[in-house]
C-alpha cells in the first residue's frame, strides 16, 4: 500500500507492545520505519524477524524488515531524517507509587541533539496532564528550536489492547492534542497515514487526560464491582449471576467484572497518575484512592478464600500443594506485567503452600527471586493439588477436564460458570 498524506519516513523511539504494533502499521502503508530501543539484544531480534510481542508475528515483522521499510537500531542519529517520531517507552510507578518518567525524559534528551526544522515529536507513554508542555518541550528546546515553530509537539495516547482480536491498531480511534494549532494539524497528518479515524482534541493537556480518564473509569467501576463481590459472597449471593441480571437493562448500566486483582501496565498505573497530578494541583481524588485499595486488596481476598476452602477440607494451606491456573495479567496474552497472579503466588508461599501454575503463553515468571516454571496440565498434577485457583481464564484451557480431575477449585473469573452446576468441587469468586 502506498504511503499517503505526504509521510514516507517516521521514526518508533521504544519498540515494546506499544512501538512494536504501531511500526507495523506504517511498514504495512507503505512508510519507512526507523525503529529504536536502547535493548541491543531486542534490537538484534528483531533485525533478524524474530518478535517477542505476541501481537506481532514473526512473519509480519520478516516481511516488514526484508523489504526494507522496518529498521530497527538503537542508534538515536538515525532518526535525524525522519518526518515525524513516535515516543513509546514505559512509564511506571516508583516504589512510593509516584510516576516514574525517567525513561521519557531519557528519551527526549537523545532527541535534542539531532532534532531537525519541521520534525513532528509525538509522545504516546502515559504520563500525567501537563508532562508533554513540562517536559519534552524544555528538553527539546535546548536544540535551539522553538516548540510549535520550528519543530511540532503533540501527545496522543496509545489505546494498544493486547490478545485483542476484534480491535487491531488502526481501527482504534487516534486522539490527538498539539502544544498549538500547528503541532495539532501536524500530528494529525501524521496518524492519518494508517489510522481512519484520528481524533483532534484542543490540547496536551486535553489528550493526556483523555488517557487517564478512560482506564480510571474502568479501575473505579472494577472497583466497585470487586467491594460488591466480597459482599456478596459474604451474603450467599452469586455476583456473576447479578451481574448477569443487571446487564439486561438495554439503558443506564454497563457491566464490570469481578477478579483476583487488576493487571497489565494500563489499569493498574494510569490513576496513580492522576491521582499524583491531582495532589501536586492541591485537590483530592478519593473515588480513585478508594478504588485503588480495595483492587490491591483482592489477592490476599483471593488467598483467604483459599484457606477457607481447604479449612472445609480440613486441610491447612500451610503445606498444602495450591495449582495456579494462568500467570498472565489477562486471558489469551503471555504478559505479566502488574499481574495479580505474582501476589497471590508469594502470598502463598509466604503462608506455607507449595506452588505450582500452568500457563500456555508464560513459559516462566519470576515471583521476588524465585523462577518458576509452567507445568503440563495433567489429570495427575490437578488430582495432586488440594486447591486449584483459576486467576487467568485463558480459552485453551479445558475446565471442564481441570474440574473433573481436582479435588477442589477456585474460579476467580467466572471461566466455569457453564459447568459449575454439574461440578459441586468448584467455587466462584
Amino acid at each position: 500500500m502506498p504511503a499517503t498524506n505526504g509521510i514516507s519516513t517516521v521514526g518508533i523511539v521504544g519498540l515494546g507492545y506499544v512501538g512494536l504494533p504501531l511500526a507495523m502499521e506504517f511498514a504495512e502503508a507503505g512508510v519507512t520505519v526507523t525503529g529504536v530501543d536502547i535493548d541491543q539484544g531486542r534490537v538484534e531480534r528483531l533485525a533478524g524477524g524474530v518478535s517477542d510481542i505476541e501481537d506481532v508475528s514473526s512473519e509480519r515483522l520478516g516481511v516488514a524488515v526484508d523489504t526494507g521499510r522496518f529498521l530497527p537500531t538503537t542508534d538515536f542519529a538515525k532518526l535525524s531524517d525522519v518526518q515525524a517520531i513516535s515516543i513509546c517507552v514505559p512509564t511506571p510507578l516508583g516504589k512510593s507509587r509516584d510516576p516514574d518518567v525517567s525513561y521519557v525524559t531519557s528519551a527526549a534528551e537523545s532527541l535534542m541533539p539531532i532534532i531537525k526544522r519541521g520534525q513532528t515529536v509525538v509522545l504516546e507513554s502515559t504520563v500525567y496532564p501537563g508532562a508533554t508542555e513540562e517536559l519534552i518541550a524544555p528538553v527539546l528546546e535546548r536544540s535551539g528550536m522553538k516548540a510549535g515553530e520550528d519543530f511540532y509537539l503533540a501527545f496522543s495516547p496509545e489505546r494498544i489492547d493486547p490478545g485483542n482480536k476484534t480491535y487491531a491498531v488502526r481501527d482504534i480511534p487516534k486522539v490527538v492534542g498539539g502544544l498549538n494549532q500547528a503541532s495539532t494539524d501536524k500530528a494529525v497528518t501524521y496518524y492519518k497515514t494508517v489510522f481512519p479515524n484520528v481524533v483532534a482534541v484542543d490540547s496536551t493537556r486535553e489528550a493526556e487526560m483523555a488517557k487517564l480518564l478512560e482506564n480510571t473509569f474502568r479501575a473505579v467501576n472494577i472497583g466497585l464491582v470487586n467491594e460488591l463481590a466480597v459482599i456478596a459472597n459474604g451474603m450467599g449471593i452469586n455476583i456473576w449471576k447479578v451481574i448477569e441480571a443487571a446487564s439486561t437493562k438495554p439503558f443506564g448500566y454497563m457491566p464490570f467484572f469481578p477478579g483476583p486483582g487488576l493487571g497489565g501496565h494500563c489499569i493498574p498505573v494510569d490513576p496513580s497518575y492522576l491521582s499524583w497530578r491531582a495532589r501536586q494541583e492541591g485537590f483530592e481524588t478519593g473515588f480513585i484512592d478508594q478504588a485503588g485499595r480495595i483492587n490491591s486488596r483482592m489477592p490476599d481476598y483471593v488467598v483467604d478464600r483459599i484457606v477457607r476452602i481447604l479449612n472445609n477440607e480440613r486441610k491447612s494451606l500451610n503445606g498444602s500443594n495450591i495449582l495456579v491456573l494462568g500467570v498472565a495479567y489477562k486471558k489469551d496474552v503471555g504478559d505479566v506485567r502488574e499481574s495479580p497472579a505474582l501476589d497471590i503466588i508469594e502470598l502463598l508461599e509466604s503462608r506455607g503452600a507449595s506452588v505450582s501454575y500452568h500457563d500456555p503463553h508464560v513459559e516462566s515468571v519470576f515471583v521476588g527471586d524465585h523462577q518458576y516454571h509452567s507445568s503440563a496440565l495433567t489429570g495427575e498434577q490437578l488430582k495432586n493439588a488440594d486447591c486449584v485457583v483459576i486467576v487467568t481464564d485463558h480459552s485453551s484451557i479445558d475446565y471442564e477436564f481441570v474440574a473433573g480431575n481436582a479435588t477442589s477449585v477456585f474460579d476467580t473469573r467466572n471461566a466455569t460458570t457453564k459447568i459449575q452446576a454439574s461440578y459441586p468441587n468448584i467455587e466462584a469468586l
